[in-house]
């Protein structure tokens, strides 16, 4: 007899789902060849999201804790920023569901807004606020953090979208830390 565990197919769909909408975007991912990589049936994953639409929101679905980075003096922030950055793109198991976004902004205009909107919400914002408190007046710390949300979103995509090589991990966060420094100094 075969036990069930319908929380833990619904993961391993998700993980096949984010795999495959990260490698081959939206339109040429399909909810048979999520089921097929799963080992469930496409009527499955029907059930568990209402189709293609629903697994690709609940694959895109991001949460990265950053209060963590914001933590310490401004002179510290690009080497916490970095690290944080690099420990993502090579030390999180399985497709990264913001780079599934990424990928398929391009293609769906959901998920260009729901990239914005949590960029907006988990990057730029608490970045304006934190530089704002670090004692820069609120013109100077908004202008300064879409600098640096705007430079890791470009290398992020440069690397990651495009698949450029992303290289060395330790000389990568070494050459993120300072730019972002930078940024954060004017």
């Amino acid at each position: 007899m075969t036990t069930r565990n319908a929380a833990g197919t619904r993961q391993r769909i998700l993980e096949h789902a984010r795999a495959q909408f990260a490698r081959h975007g939206y339109t040429a991912s399909t909810v048979k060849g999520v089921a097929d990589a799963a080992g469930v049936s496409p009527n499955l994953i029907t059930r568990y999201f209402g189709g293609k639409e629903g697994l690709f929101l609940a694959a895109t679905r991001v949460e990265i804790p950053v209060t963590g980075s914001f933590d310490g003096d401004r002179a510290t922030l690009g080497s916490r920023l970095a690290a944080s950055i690099v420990r993502r793109w090579f030390g999180e198991p399985g497709e990264d569901p913001l780079l599934v976004l990424q990928r398929a902004s391009g293609e769906r205009p959901e998920a260009a807004e729901a990239l914005a909107a949590f960029l907006d919400t988990n990057s730029l914002e608490p970045l304006h606020r934190y530089l704002r408190e670090s004692g820069l007046d609120d013109a100077e710390a908004r202008s300064r953090a879409a600098a640096i949300d705007a430079f890791v979103l470009g290398v992020s995509t440069r690397r990651r979208v495009l698949r450029s090589e992303l290289g060395d991990p330790a000389d990568l966060e070494v050459w993120l830390s300072t730019t972002i420094q930078r940024l954060a100094d004017g």
